[in-house]
């Protein structure tokens, strides 16, 4: 008996057909591992420049970025903050206000998952990619 003989009989009685042309790239039969993988090699599907805005102005700014990426069911965000290397105004002042602060609300956001700093060509520590947990 060859092999297509077997795998008939098989889906004759489990009663399931397998099809080998079936897109396999279907989110729902995704796994989250293959999700995961593919997500870190993918370009952002959208991005927000927080450059020149306040704290205040900039957390603002990405919840209303984040809830309509959410809306838009989009997989992966990138936010530029800027590297903060000028140098403060006054003695102990932080310079980078804009990072942390962006690491604050990624932490906050429920439905924010991985991140890390964009590689050097999009920007290094100056940005951050940020996954998006599938909705359930």
């Amino acid at each position: 008996m060859d092999f297509g003989k077997i795998l008939d009989q098989w889906d004759k009685r489990s009663g399931q057909v397998y099809d080998k042309d079936a897109d396999i790239t279907d989110s729902s039969e995704e796994s989250a591992a293959a999700r995961r993988r593919r997500l870190l090699r993918k370009r952002p599907d959208d991005k927000i420049d927080l450059h020149g805005l306040t704290r205040d102005e900039a957390w603002d700014a990405l919840t209303a970025f984040f809830n309509g990426a959410r809306d838009r069911e989009l997989e992966k965000l990138l936010v530029i903050h800027g590297k903060g290397n000028h140098l403060p105004e006054s003695p102990g002042e932080e310079t980078v206000v804009l990072r942390k602060m962006v690491r604050d609300f990624i932490e906050r956001c429920p439905f924010a998952g991985e991140s890390g700093y964009s590689e050097p060509a999009q920007g290094g520590t100056g940005s951050t990619w940020v996954l998006l947990k599938a909705k359930v």
